[in-house]
This record gives structure tokens, sequence and C-alpha cells, in this order.
């Protein structure tokens, strides 16, 4: 999720609220967002071929 806090964009997680990052744009953070989220599920998907 991404907010406005003090002036900058900041990429949160949805869950525990931990920052991932602060950006001068929003197109910046929507960038950073769609990174973790294709980390994210890279990694599950390397999880379930182990099973």
């Amino acid at each position: 999720m991404i907010k406005k806090i003090n002036g900058k964009y900041v990429v949160l997680s949805e869950k525990t609220g931990r920052k991932f990052g602060s950006y001068n744009t929003k197109q910046e953070a929507e960038k950073r967002l769609k990174q973790i989220e294709f980390f994210k599920h890279v990694k599950s998907s390397k999880l379930n071929k182990k099973r």
C-alpha cells in the first residue's frame, strides 16, 4: 500500500505496517510496490514447486 506521509510517498506493508521506502513521486513508489509484489510471488511459486 502507498500512503503520502510528510510530503513523501511511502510504501507500507498492509499486514505489519513495515516501511519499504519513501519516494518523492507516486510513480517511484508504485514501481517499488510492483517489485515487492513480483518477488513475493516468485518466492511463493518456488516453495510450491519444492513440495
